[in-house]
């Protein structure tokens, strides 16, 4: 990727050509997790505007993800023992499968993932949690059914910081996603998640992950919420 020089086939795994512009990006998009983190360490919560590159594994990218800026930002803090233990909260429609693979030995580090069962990626890679998600699934139904879970998440430990990835393909106007949430919806998810860490005292770093829209601007709208939402915890 860096020398742009990635084989046909695994550039169609990726789903796209990799270049210059396209390298850069996904250097400075896990670049971006890695300072977003570091921050968050510092001020409580810090959020990258890209990110949530869940599909990529160790060897390769797939599913429109080059990097997997979640999974490198977690080993570099493991690495300069910045933490001890790291919480990965992957609410994109889609299936964490690639952090899922890259951070299964590690122990320090546990995965959860709340997606479209019957969405990509077909093969799943299991995360030490998947809670798996009908089409059509609404507001209120989403919501409780992930208030139920953050309770047993932060019961585990205390975790030394939270990666929260706030895909916003779990929108019912998406069109790769097949879920039904609201901005509202949305709005009580991304607060939901947020509020429900920092009361604990626990830094969260937040990622735009996924979104699939031709309309640009309310794309970009949507993503913005994370945004909106954690100003408030600032």
């Amino acid at each position: 990727v860096l020398a742009c020089q990635v084989p046909e086939r695994i550039e169609r795994e990726i789903g796209f050509p990799v270049g210059p512009r396209v390298s850069l990006r996904a250097q400075l998009a896990a670049g971006g997790t890695v300072l977003a983190a570091r921050l968050a360490l510092r001020h409580g919560i810090a959020c990258n505007a890209a990110g949530g590159s869940h599909h990529a594994r160790r060897a390769q990218g797939a599913g429109f993800c080059t990097f997997n800026d979640v999974a490198v930002a977690s080993l570099v803090l493991l690495a300069e023992g910045a933490v001890g233990s790291i919480l990965i909260v992957d609410l994109d429609v889609h299936q964490g499968d690639g952090t899922a693979d890259i951070l299964k030995d590690e122990p320090r580090a546990f995965t959860f993932s709340m997606h479209g069962e019957r969405n990509y990626p077909v093969r799943k890679i299991a995360s030490d949690l998947d809670v798996a998600l009908p089409d059509g699934i609404g507001d209120a139904a989403y919501l409780e059914r992930l208030g139920g879970i953050l309770p047993e998440l932060s019961a585990r430990t205390r975790w030394d910081i939270v990666f929260y990835n706030a895909g916003v393909d779990v929108h019912a106007g998406d069109r790769l996603g097949r879920l039904s949430l609201s901005d509202d919806g949305l709005r009580a998810r991304d607060a939901m998640v947020l509020r429900h860490f920092r009361r604990l005292g626990m830094p969260v770093c937040g990622v735009i992950g996924g979104g699939y829209s031709t309309d640009v601007a309310t794309l970009a709208a949507r993503h913005a919420i994370l945004f909106e939402v954690a100003s408030g915890f600032v």
